[in-house]
């Protein structure tokens, strides 16, 4: 999949928007795939990237954070984090499927199915130029920011 053209994808977004790749030609995108709005983890990671948001804009890039949770949870999460992305529901799993996140998890001891933590970077071109996989948040967004000031 690295250094392959991603395919144009659209979908909802906050802010009563679509996201849609191919309008973001000539621009770098950074698009994470993070589990469910609102827990530790999840909440983290998004404080993170919004905290670097700045350079991230300055580098030329788009963020954009994709969970299975409904438009009204992400406009919630959005609001109460002060993010200034955009959030994508994929809750058919369309793109979720596309990038191979989902995953069996073990919640509480249970097998669920959830999606793995991973942040795919696609360059201006619409070619993916890098994808972490099993990402551990501390420092996964100055990580990401690294990346992108080298392509």
């Amino acid at each position: 999949m690295i250094d392959q053209t991603v395919d144009n994808f659209s979908l909802p977004a906050t802010g009563g928007r679509t996201f849609t790749l191919s309008a973001c030609l000539g621009s770098p995108v950074v698009l994470y795939f993070y589990p469910k709005d609102s827990t530790p983890g999840c909440t983290t990671e998004a404080q993170q990237f919004r905290d670097l948001h700045p350079q991230f804009v300055k580098a030329g890039a788009l963020v954009v954070g994709v969970s299975r949770d409904s438009i009204k949870s992400h406009e919630n999460f959005k609001a109460k984090q002060e993010l200034p992305f955009d959030l994508l529901s994929d809750n058919e799993e369309l793109l979720c499927a596309r990038f191979a996140v989902i995953k069996m998890k073990s919640m509480y001891g249970k097998q669920v199915r959830g999606i793995e933590r991973s942040t795919f970077v696609i360059d201006g071109q619409g070619v993916l130029r890098r994808a972490w996989r099993g990402v551990k948040v501390a420092g996964h967004a100055q990580e990401v920011l690294d990346f992108i000031a080298q392509l």
